[in-house]
């Protein structure tokens, strides 16, 4: 089992990387006033978290089928554990943002170059990978620069709480399946009442906020300097987020079996 942890683990961190590196391609995006383009990126970063997404989940779900035979099995380390790898993806994905925020415009500009996917991946060569290295550049984090930003509280507050519930829904919904096997079914398949009410806040408070940021950002230069502070301070929301994950775990698992049982 320590051999499926590990592989769940690395896709997780693969999962939190590739999402909270979307960011990178927006900034890199209206840098270039191209955010067309990097929303087209972004769609592929999109796709990558999800093909881990559908190989992590029956992988996770073995370990609920293992505690019902083996009762000493630790589940619920595993289950915090695999959140913890969320915490590291996305503490990777803030360390790689300067040199991601690099690549992504140089792979917008030849995106535009060479109209399609297909052809950008074929027109790569040796040399141009071997150039990558130019684009590496160490994270700079200055509290100080984050204080006079604008953002209201409550958007990074909101943004903490959604990544929190995105963390802990899958997850959770196993963890109440494992604590009552009467109804492990059910309670496994109740991670969409958590992912749900996450999609809502998400598409309510988080995307129409984060859209008018972009926009101010591409319309005005000074807006467009504070975007990228702007992104890592919501990168660091989202580190907090997967955090607050291990708090809600049981309590949101224990929610899920009060809702199964109220079916």
């Amino acid at each position: 089992m320590t051999n499926n942890l590990i592989i769940v683990c690395v896709l997780t961190m693969i999962i939190h990387t590739a999402e909270t590196l979307s960011y990178s391609v927006r900034f890199a995006g209206v840098k270039l006033n191209k955010i067309a383009i990097a929303l087209s990126l972004t769609g592929i970063i999109v796709l990558v978290s999800r093909t881990a997404n559908m190989v992590q989940a029956p992988l996770t779900a073995k370990f609920v089928d293992l505690a019902k035979i083996d009762h000493t099995f630790p589940l619920e380390n595993y289950l915090r554990i695999i959140m913890l790898a969320s915490s590291l993806g996305t503490l990777l994905a803030i360390t790689l943002f300067p040199t991601f925020v690099g690549l992504s415009g140089r792979i917008i500009s030849k995106l535009e170059i060479e109209g399609s996917i297909p052809k950008l991946l074929t027109s790569v060569t040796i040399s141009q990978l071997k150039n990558t290295r130019k684009y590496i550049r160490k994270p700079k984090v200055k509290l100080r620069s984050f204080r006079y930003l604008g953002i209201p509280k409550r958007f990074i507050v909101m943004n903490i709480f959604v990544t929190g519930f995105y963390t802990v829904g899958v997850l959770s919904s196993l963890m109440a399946a494992h604590l009552v096997p009467a109804f492990s079914t059910t309670a496994s398949q109740a991670s969409g009442l958590i992912n749900g009410l996450a999609t809502i806040m998400l598409t309510i408070f988080i995307d129409p906020q984060l859209g008018i940021i972009t926009h101010k950002a591409t319309e005005n230069a000074d807006s467009r300097d504070q975007l990228g502070k702007i992104y890592v301070l919501l990168m660091g929301s989202r580190f907090l987020g997967t955090l607050l994950g291990q708090a809600v775990l049981l309590p949101a698992a224990h929610s899920i079996i009060w809702l199964v049982q109220l079916i």
